[in-house]
């Protein structure tokens, strides 16, 4: 399924040793990212919550801020579903990367950080508010391009994280509307 680490050539290699490279070559950088890395999806998330409590079309609000919730719960179980057949080691394991963090127990694919990320930013955009999406898909851009450079994930990592979190936003899209039984009562229940 993926590239095998004796293929120098693939193109997810390729483009790990160009990211992960940055950080012998930049060290300044290595502090930034390794926040990013760290910080980033936190900092998406504490930015969701005070919609909450937001006083203007407070039912609105309240829907998009579960809506995120949802797709970010939903998309990292997905992930999980994933993880029980595809069981690949992350590439500072194959000696491919040079890691600026401690080492993750769970395997590489997708990443949980793209797939939260994604699933924030493109809960946003598909309820129609560019502004604030397009910030969030940024910010997200960001996370997950700061998973490769640490040495923590292979560039598919983060596209299969980045696919999940789309089709988690996607799913509750579908099914988890402004006029369904369970929006009504968690809004007003909460």
């Amino acid at each position: 399924m993926f590239p095998s680490p004796e293929s120098p050539m693939s193109p997810d290699i390729a483009l790990l040793h160009a990211i992960n490279g940055l950080a012998s070559q930049f060290p300044a950088l290595n502090t930034l990212m390794i926040a990013i890395t760290r910080f980033g999806v936190l900092l998406m998330v504490l930015a969701v919550v005070p919609l909450w409590w937001a006083r203007s079309q407070r039912d609105r609000e309240r829907h998009l801020a579960t809506s995120a919730g949802l797709a970010f719960i939903g998309g990292l179980m997905l992930n999980q579903l994933v993880l029980l057949f595809v069981q690949r080691a992350r590439p500072y394991t194959d000696g491919l990367s040079h890691l600026l963090i401690a080492p993750s127990a769970d395997p590489s694919f997708p990443s949980d950080h793209a797939t939260a990320v994604t699933a924030i930013a493109a809960t946003f955009l598909l309820q129609r508010r560019f502004r604030s999406g397009g910030a969030f898909a940024l910010a997200g851009l960001l996370v997950m391009l700061s998973r490769v450079y640490v040495g923590t994930h292979y560039p598919s990592d983060v596209l299969g994280g980045l696919v999940t979190g789309c089709l988690a936003a996607l799913v509750v899209r579908g099914f988890y509307t402004r006029e369904c039984w369970l929006n009504r009562r968690l809004v007003r229940l909460l």
